[in-house]
């Protein structure tokens, strides 16, 4: 079962939410000055705020796009997730429960996590805002702890089982798959989820994870460790440091305190260079045989190289800037 909050809607309400989703946004980017980014430094240092302010009335930072936030669950009550800054439409859009098949995505056992890993890339309250502030949340409880084991992929692959399913009526187009095992996989675990994540690599949704947080350097956290799942890494912030779990698997790395947070400024990320993509008509079939694969080679390709003196790889660190000028700049050559 799945719930989008709130009552049943008439044929009237549904043509009003679609409305709202479509221009609501955009009356919000242009409305609201003062606003604080919610992760001041690490947002600078990617180049997000730079986005804003540039491409502000040209993109709507996340407008008619829903981020699936899978992990251990959510509280709900928090007025974070209650409404949008001007409560004009819910923040949150619908909810899943994979573990329970029920719609309720509220903590149960030792869950805590899935509360707050949405406000780097979604939040929009009381003057903060995350890199995709303006888009909306499919939060589906997918495990006990976002800590998680390889037995959890039974119900990990059935949200994202869910997610497939659902992402044309829930405008789904980009997926925070947030667990980490906390071990250092130097290659793929295969497990139910595999098929499932290709399955919306297909569909043209994107899907990333965290490495993880224990600086290993002899591989990555599963599900991160899977090949058609995105692998983001982090940025010591204010410097030009690689830290935390970091290995040839890593496609990308963010500055962020945690992997966790690196994955949700990047998942914000990706949906506004899909929005780029979309208004600037950029054809990106060049860089990929998907968006996703398109997406992440354009971000790698406009990153900023850094060479990690303990590994001795070179990582490239989100610029959203140099992502955005990128397919505007180019959609316009001959």
């Amino acid at each position: 079962m799945f719930t989008t909050i709130g009552q049943t809607p008439n044929t009237i309400q549904i043509q009003y939410w679609l409305i709202v989703s479509l221009f609501i946004p955009l009356a919000c980017t242009l409305s609201c000055p003062g606003a604080e980014p919610a992760q001041p430094v690490p947002f600078e240092q990617s180049q997000v705020i730079a986005t804003w302010d540039k491409y502000k009335g040209v993109l709507t930072f996340g407008g008619n796009q829903t981020l699936a936030l899978l992990d251990d669950g959510c509280d709900l009550s928090k007025p974070e997730w209650s409404a949008d800054a001007n409560s004009k439409y819910p923040k949150v859009l619908v909810t899943y429960d994979s573990v329970d098949g029920d719609a309720d995505p509220k903590h149960e056992g030792r869950g805590y996590h899935g509360t707050t890993i949405g406000i780097p890339s979604s939040v929009n309250h009381n003057g903060k805002r995350g890199v995709a502030f303006n888009n909306q949340l499919a939060i589906i409880r997918s495990l006990e702890c976002c800590h998680c084991k390889i037995a959890d992929s039974k119900t990990l692959a059935s949200a994202l089982k869910w997610v497939a399913d659902n992402y044309k009526k829930h405008r789904i187009t980009t997926v925070n798959l947030a667990p980490v095992d906390d071990l250092a996989h130097d290659k793929p675990v295969m497990t139910e989820i595999d098929a499932q994540l290709s399955r919306l690599r297909t569909l043209g949704i994107w899907v990333s994870a965290p490495t993880g947080n224990h600086n290993y350097t002899t591989g990555i956290s599963w599900p991160a460790s899977q090949p058609k799942c995105f692998a983001i890494g982090a940025v010591t912030p204010g410097t030009s440091v690689v830290f935390l779990d970091r290995h040839q698997k890593v496609d990308l790395v963010v500055p962020a305190h945690a992997t966790s947070s690196s994955n949700a400024i990047l998942c914000g990320s990706a949906m506004i260079l899909r929005e780029a993509i979309s208004k600037s008509k950029y054809d990106w079939s060049q860089h990929g045989d998907n968006l996703p694969e398109a997406m992440m080679a354009i971000f790698k390709q406009t990153g900023t190289p850094i060479k990690d003196s303990g590994t001795g790889l070179t990582f490239h660190q989100l610029n959203l800037l140099a992502a955005v000028d990128f397919v505007f700049r180019k959609s316009n050559e001959p």
